[in-house]
């Protein structure tokens, strides 16, 4: 029987493992290039959050309705998300790398704003559980985002700055 709550998890999980893998192969070219990590400490926070996010939904969801008009503001973010991979090219990473002498990105959605990637993702907490139905989930996940973020972005900036 087909549950379309699972299907959206199967895009989910296929996209997020998809992203580690880039993110992964960015880092390590990026690396060789001379760059370096910055802010490590906080990064298996950052994952950590979002494979429970993950995995809590593959629990609570299957079986539960959803609601095509919050997917199809999934949809949208996740064609954002296109959009600053696209514009990131080989500089995108889930980590923060920074790359001596490389210039800011300003172009693509970097010209409104300065961490559009951190703006989708926190969409993506708080959409997805709503399109199954999960309200208090979205809440307390995205209070748990905020605070991972709040330290995120305070190091991004500092690498930024220097």
């Amino acid at each position: 029987m087909f549950d379309p709550a699972v299907a959206v998890l199967v895009f989910v999980t296929v996209q997020r493992i998809g992203e580690l893998l880039l993110a992964r192969r960015n880092t390590r070219a990026l690396l060789a290039r001379g760059a370096y990590e910055t802010g490590a400490s906080h990064y298996p926070y950052v994952v950590g959050l979002h494979a429970i996010w993950l995995a809590g939904l593959w629990l609570l969801a299957p079986g539960r309705p959803v609601s095509l008009g919050w997917c199809l503001i999934f949809v949208a973010l996740q064609l954002l998300r296109v959009w600053v991979l696209a514009t990131l090219k080989r500089r995108w990473t889930t980590r923060i790398i920074v790359l001596p002498g490389a210039p800011l990105v300003l172009s693509g959605p970097y010209r409104f704003m300065r961490h559009p990637n951190y703006a989708i993702v926190i969409g993506e907490i708080a959409v997805l559980p709503l399109a199954f139905g999960l309200p208090l989930y979205a809440l307390a996940f995205s209070l748990l985002n905020a605070i991972v973020l709040y330290v995120r972005i305070r190091a991004e900036n500092a690498a930024l700055t220097r």
